[in-house]
């Protein structure tokens, strides 16, 4: 069945085992794997290394697109085979690995990594594998269930090691829309106008010499693990959906919006999901991960269109789509990460873009990544691209967290990834903080009004009085900033 998919006449005589192509990583290496968000990685060359390595201790740097699917990431981190780790990831045994030093992490806004790379400002990449659906007949690969960093990696890469996934529908071919940008300072405007824009390739065009081994694999993608929406995330979509509507009256938007912009995960998923029961339609989405509320929207008839750098979804979901791909085809495209993600690109097209934060504080300053201001969660993704860039940079969590024992509005976050001036739109199950327009006083008031969980309001609005009486354009009392982290640390809550 594998010689179907391998269609270059003199790649039949590449194909390998993984064991075999593993051997070609040598210790020292930088390595670029395919993968964004659980989708789409390579598998059996990444564990066939894990395994060599119990015998052969050897160390590589790993590039991705974003987070590895199957484990990869905590398998390779227990068999300490990564001494560096590039720009995101999502495990709790590698994350472990990080916080406790033996991983040096790289935690990278995803549309930067290839720029680094083709601009030398990183090593280069040795050997990147790449999980394909199939090879064209002049050598072109056809990726599977994500594009992220592969196409650049394959591009860049000394040599490519093609994993051909048999388990991974022929549906996806044509799905892929490769378009690598031109070098700078001559660059030309990246041609994409519209969500639906096919601007490349539906492969990624390669070397063929550059092609050393193929490994016929049959793993399926990990599942998503997002959860159903709950009351809190339901309250969520719905503030969102009410200030959209508004939005719509004072004629700043029409019922089909803007091309919007969701991040991984279960709140954003749900979010993204509560637009099915809005007056809103003809949506169009222009985003990284292309989760279980897309293809909800899909059917709801609410979304037009939808582009992105990988499809990640829950077991029941993957199951339905995949075997109904056919249908939603012409609705969707898959690119690399770094036009999913282009400054420019976000900033033109005008996207809404909602974000995850771990904690954001009385001024709009957001935390994404450090729990405590110290631990590495994830890293920070795509979220930077877009807030920064987008028509509208909105960011959703729950008011609190571990039963009331941590308020995710603080006096001062223990750590930025977003800063003030890159955020919009504040949203809890309490309420909405539209801060467009406000100074920081001004931005304070709205989000311990509107955002802060009854537990903390009255400590918060203290903490503030208190400040505003000492003065300054954004009032803070340096003594008291992170006395609620420090309480959290020294007696597990955040309550006094």
């Amino acid at each position: 069945m594998h010689r179907q998919r391998i269609r270059h006449p003199k790649f039949q005589e590449r194909v390998v085992s993984a064991e075999e192509a593993a051997a070609l990583i040598k210790d020292g290496m930088v390595v670029g794997m395919s993968g964004f968000t659980r989708a789409g990685e390579a598998k059996a060359v990444p564990m066939a290394l894990a395994e060599r390595a119990k015998t052969h201790p050897l160390k590589i740097t790993l590039m991705t697109g974003a987070s590895l699917g199957n484990d990869l990431d905590r398998t390779l981190a227990e068999a300490h085979v990564m001494t560096r780790r590039i720009p995101f990831q999502a495990d709790p045994g590698l994350r472990k690995a990080i916080n406790a030093g033996e991983v040096m992490f790289i935690d990278q806004h995803l549309s930067e990594t290839v720029e680094q790379l083709r601009t030398d400002q990183i090593p280069g990449i040795d050997i990147a594998v790449v999980e394909a659906v199939a090879i064209t007949e002049q050598g072109g690969i056809i990726p599977t269930t994500s594009v992220g960093n592969s196409a650049s990696f394959a591009i860049l890469a000394k040599k490519v090691i093609v994993e051909i996934n048999l388990s991974q529908s022929e549906t996806l071919e044509g799905l892929h829309d490769i378009y690598i940008p031109s070098r700078r300072p001559t660059r030309q405007p990246i041609p994409v106008v519209s969500p639906e824009s096919r601007v490349g390739f539906p492969f990624i065009p390669v070397d063929p010499d550059k092609i050393a081994a193929i490994v016929v694999t049959r793993k399926l993608d990990s599942s998503s693990t997002v959860l159903p929406p709950d009351d809190d995330t339901r309250s969520i979509a719905g503030h969102l959906a009410d200030f959209l509507k508004l939005e719509v009256k004072k004629g700043r938007l029409t019922n089909e919006l803007q091309p919007l912009q969701a991040g991984i995960g279960t709140i954003a998923n749900a979010v993204m999901h509560g637009f099915i029961d809005t007056p809103f339609h003809g949506l169009k989405m222009y985003s990284e991960v292309l989760q279980d509320s897309t293809f909800d929207l899909f059917d709801a008839g609410k979304l037009d269109f939808a582009s992105g750098s990988s499809i990640t979804l829950s077991q029941p979901r993957y199951e339905q789509v995949i075997t109904d791909l056919a249908r939603y085809k012409h609705q969707l495209i898959l690119r690399p990460q770094e036009i999913s993600n282009h400054p420019e690109v976000i900033r033109r097209l005008g996207l809404i873009c909602i974000n995850t934060a771990l904690e954001f504080d009385i001024y709009g300053n957001v935390n994404s990544t450090h729990v405590g201001g110290t631990h590495m969660m994830n890293g920070i993704g795509g979220s930077g691209d877009f807030a920064r860039n987008g028509h509208m940079s909105i960011f959703v969590t729950k008011s609190i967290a571990k039963d009331g024992k941590i308020s995710s509005v603080v006096p001062m976050v223990s750590h930025v990834d977003h800063t003030e001036h890159d955020v919009d739109i504040l949203i809890t199950e309490t309420g909405l903080a539209d801060l467009r327009g406000l100074a920081p006083r001004e931005r304070a008031q709205t989000i311990i009004a509107n955002c802060v969980h009854p537990t903390y309001r009255a400590e918060l609005t203290d903490y503030f009085n208190r400040a505003v009486a000492r003065g300054g354009h954004t009032p803070h009392l340096i003594e008291e900033a992170f006395s609620w982290h420090n309480n959290f640390r020294l007696h597990g809550t955040m309550k006094p």
